[in-house]
């Protein structure tokens, strides 16, 4: 017991501490401290990240890969050591397997584009699950359409977890690729992904990963997981807007063609042929966010520097609260009963509309979100239209779940 308090306290200071190093949580909402339950959408950005963003457009700013004189050298060396650390980061193979997007959306839209025009014909089968996020689901479709193939999905359990052996049985010698959300932005469940991708490779089907809600709150290891493509996105892992990392097995972008075309993805053009460039080039068409990579790199470097022990206690207590005090509510319904999630809940209340509670708990300082989270296969197979949706990040506290629960009530109260 007093092991555990002396933890608690050691828990607290720091997190008090990290608590210091991103500004916006100071903020004050119609006259209240802020309290941001909105990170599942995006996460705020610590000011080492503002800082480094800041000094590249002061003092770096040039294009990249095209100059020979000193900013675009500059700049392009600190962009490809951007990309150097997340390999790293990653425990990628090679920095020929990191490629910048503008985020996880346009990594599953180059793999869904460059995989289907390369492997994808008519009677074909793409895999997923009804936990995916729109980003990806739509691109599936649309590549399906496209060459005749079929998009199949697997069902949720009713506690919205997957059942692996109704995930193997929709794997048939028709499938192509397996694609799936590591955690869900819906209902946070964290699916059992190594078991996944093993079941997947079983059947020597690759598989893409989306690991947009993982980043934030895992240490990821590509080699350790063994999947053949993954994708996140920067704004959720405390860096910018627009920028995102695609890791893809080295033999497998080797054997893709290019997603788009242009600068920089060239090594030769002529009138009648182009020759294209070496990996990862060949999939960075244009001048990309060079100040993103940065920024991403300099984020990652952030979270690589807490001490994740801490952090993962603190965010461990975080959903025990979380979804104990929200259980603890009349007439409320959590969706998902899973016990292995991230600090996320989604919630519906009886004789309230997720609109209103979430428009009239603004004014309490508190940011949720409302709607269906880009999930509407999930949201409406767990028998919701909309809910409201907590999502809660490391820079969190206890102390904030209660004010949240205060106003909360006050908003019911307000309702009913």
């Amino acid at each position: 017991m007093i092991s555990q308090t002396i933890n608690n306290i050691e828990i607290e200071k720091y997190i008090n501490q990290i608590r210091g190093d991103f500004p916006i949580l100071q903020t004050q909402v119609y006259g209240k401290p802020l309290i941001y339950f909105d990170n599942g959408a995006t996460s705020q950005k610590p000011i080492q990240v503002i800082d480094r963003i800041t000094k590249y457009y002061a003092e770096e700013n040039a294009n990249i890969h095209r100059g020979v004189y000193y900013l675009s050298q500059l700049s392009s060396d600190n962009y490809e050591q951007s990309r150097k650390f997340i390999t790293q980061y990653l425990n990628a193979k090679s920095e020929k397997e990191i490629i910048f997007t503008r985020g996880a959306t346009e990594g599953i839209n180059l793999i869904a584009s460059s995989f289907g025009k390369k492997f994808l014909k008519e009677g074909d089968e793409v895999l997923i699950t009804y936990m995916e996020h729109h980003a990806n689901i739509v691109p599936w479709q649309v590549v399906c359409e496209q060459y005749g193939a079929k998009l199949k999905a697997v069902p949720i359990q009713k506690d919205g977890t997957l059942d692996l052996e109704i995930f193997e049985n929709y794997i048939t010698e028709k499938t192509k690729i397996v694609s799936t959300v590591y955690v869900s932005n819906g209902i946070g469940t964290i699916n059992p992904i190594k078991e996944l991708i093993d079941i997947s490779h079983k059947h020597h089907i690759p598989i893409l990963v989306d690991a947009c809600q993982a980043a934030p709150h895992f240490k990821i290891n590509v080699q350790e997981l063994d999947c053949d493509f993954l994708v996140f996105s920067g704004h959720k892992t405390y860096a910018p807007t627009g920028i995102g990392i695609l890791y893809g097995k080295e033999s497998f972008l080797e054997d893709l063609p290019p997603y788009q075309t242009g600068g920089d993805m060239i090594k030769f053009v002529s009138i009648d042929k182009t020759e294209y460039n070496e990996l990862p080039h060949k999939f960075e068409a244009g001048t990309p966010h060079i100040s993103g990579a940065i920024g991403l790199a300099e984020a990652l470097k952030y979270f690589d520097s807490l001490n994740y022990d801490l952090i993962q206690m603190h965010e461990h207590q975080l959903n025990d609260k979380l979804k104990f005090e929200l259980s603890n509510i009349d007439g409320l319904t959590i969706l998902g009963s899973s016990l292995n999630t991230i600090p996320l809940s989604s919630f519906a209340i009886e004789g309230c509309h997720p609109l209103d509670i979430g428009t009239m708990i603004d004014f309490e300082g508190v940011a949720i979100r409302t709607g269906n989270h880009c999930t509407q296969p999930l949201i409406h197979a767990l028998g919701y239209q909309s809910t409201c949706r907590a999502s809660l990040s490391y820079y969190n506290t206890l102390e904030e779940i209660d004010e949240f629960i205060l106003a909360l009530k006050k908003v019911i109260q307000k309702l009913r």
